[in-house]
């Protein structure tokens, strides 16, 4: 029987996290979902690595973020880094967080759960890989992701590779766009498919500058909007999945998700299995490769947010 919490904790931050909001500098929230559920051992510890790594490399701060024995946590040691990459966590979304705090359970959070506790500690950048969306499919499904409820109501700038391979992408723009989260594409003018650099939809605005975002991040909230914001960054070029083997990839995906009835958050795990394995690893490295870019790119604008 796991032990239970009688009162809700907020989250934990880190030492050095704690320090760097204390003196305004900047910060960046990343996943664990991507370490527990998304990368192979033991790819995913030095994958955890390389993406602090990538943060610290532009001058701010990684919070990794998780639920570890019933305590939120924003910012993680090497030895909790550890824990989460052993595997056996549950994938958390925010709906799942009050339940394993009050078990006292570990977890991976998701997009929407890790926006939701860094806000809450007050990280204001977060990267991650590719969002979560509207589901193909979806009229007859209702599969929408938690991840566009968070950004609506949760005061966050999401540096990403836009939404990954499986989703509608026309319908996630037209959610995101009816929540009134600004969608900014950098030094892009496509909307990036994660594993492809255009997804064959264009971004409402471009920008090319670190500074631009956080400029526009402080107008956003200065005029008084709860919703996040979506910086969307393509897969450097040299890192792109090709073309035709994404798209044989993505078509036998959606046809193996079919036959074993795979639906809800077991879909992207099971997806990125299948990428792995068809790819011959290759999609494992362009998804290590946008990873880092959008951490990379999360800390220059926290930075820039920190001046």
């Amino acid at each position: 029987m796991p032990h239970v919490h009688e009162s809700v904790r907020s989250p934990v931050t880190s030492p050095d996290v704690a320090a760097a909001l204390a003196d305004g500098r900047g910060v960046v929230a990343l996943e664990s979902t991507l370490l527990a559920h998304g990368l192979p051992a033991p790819q995913n510890r030095a994958a955890a690595e390389e993406l602090e790594a990538a943060v610290r490399a532009h001058g701010a701060v990684p919070a990794t973020v998780a639920v570890l024995d019933g305590v939120p946590r924003v910012g993680l040691s090497a030895a909790e880094l550890d824990r989460v990459c052993a595997g056996g966590l549950d994938k958390l979304s925010v709906r799942d967080l009050g339940v394993a705090v009050g078990l006292g359970g570990d977890g991976a959070t998701t997009v929407a759960a890790t926006a939701a506790l860094a806000r809450a500690a007050g990280v204001q950048v977060f990267a991650t890989g590719g969002l979560g969306g509207v589901h193909r499919g979806a009229r007859d499904s209702w599969d929408v992701s938690a991840d566009l409820a968070a950004l609506a109501g949760t005061g966050i700038v999401v540096v990403c590779s836009g939404v990954k391979s499986i989703l509608d992408v026309a319908a996630t723009l037209e959610v995101l766009e009816t929540e009134s989260v600004p969608v900014l594409g950098y030094r892009t003018d496509a909307f990036p498919g994660f594993y492809r650099r255009d997804s064959g939809h264009p971004v409402p605005w471009r920008v090319d500058e670190p500074a631009q975002v956080a400029a526009i991040w402080r107008a956003h909230r200065g005029l008084g909007s709860a919703s996040g914001l979506v910086l969307a960054q393509p897969v450097p070029v040299a890192d792109e999945l090709d073309g035709a083997l994404h798209d044989r990839l993505l078509a036998g995906g959606l046809t193996l998700l079919a036959e074993r009835g795979v639906t809800g958050k077991d879909v992207t795990p099971a997806l990125l299995e299948h990428f792995h394995a068809g790819s011959g690893g290759a999609s494992l490295a362009t998804n290590l490769a946008l990873v880092k870019a959008n951490a990379g790119l999360a800390a220059q604008v926290a930075v820039e947010l920190a001046r």
